[in-house]
């Protein structure tokens, strides 16, 4: 019996025991090390093959989803005479849940290149220039009474 035995009640293992056993344990499973070695450079190879396939498929799905809604933004294309509603672009301090976020009922006087639309108000009968994405087309009730 080791002093160690009779301090602690078992057996004590020391570093190199334990390096020497692990050493046999993989030389045992692993006889052939040129094969298990070309055999994971083999798995690595076919991993990165993978992650590089799922990006290229991604990026393929991206652009195919982009086409998609790209196709489905309707263009406003506005023409004189056009009645049309206009964002309220300010700055939304006190914002509210019920407040409107379109604003009077303008028609339209001239319609210029690059979205620029100029705008007289029905009510008051100011004219202004504004960027055509604020607008959009004012539909007036069809129904007969």
């Amino acid at each position: 019996m080791s002093p160690f035995w009779l301090l602690y009640g078992k057996a004590c293992h020391l570093p190199t025991e334990m390096e020497h056993k692990s050493y046999w344990v993989i030389k045992a499973c692993d006889a052939d090390l040129k094969f298990s070695l070309v055999n994971r450079k083999m798995q690595l190879q076919e991993l990165e093959e993978i992650r590089l396939e799922s990006y290229d498929n991604a990026r393929i799905y991206k652009d195919k989803l982009k086409m998609i809604h790209d196709r489905q933004i309707l263009r406003n294309q506005f023409h004189e005479g056009d009645k049309v509603l206009k964002f309220k672009a300010r700055l939304k301090l006190m914002p509210g849940k019920f407040i409107t976020k379109w604003e009077g009922l303008f028609r339209v006087t001239k319609v210029y290149p690059f979205d620029m639309v100029e705008l007289v108000n029905e009510e008051t009968g100011i004219t202004s220039q504004v960027n055509g994405h604020l607008l959009k087309h004012y539909h007036e009730d069809q129904r007969p009474l």
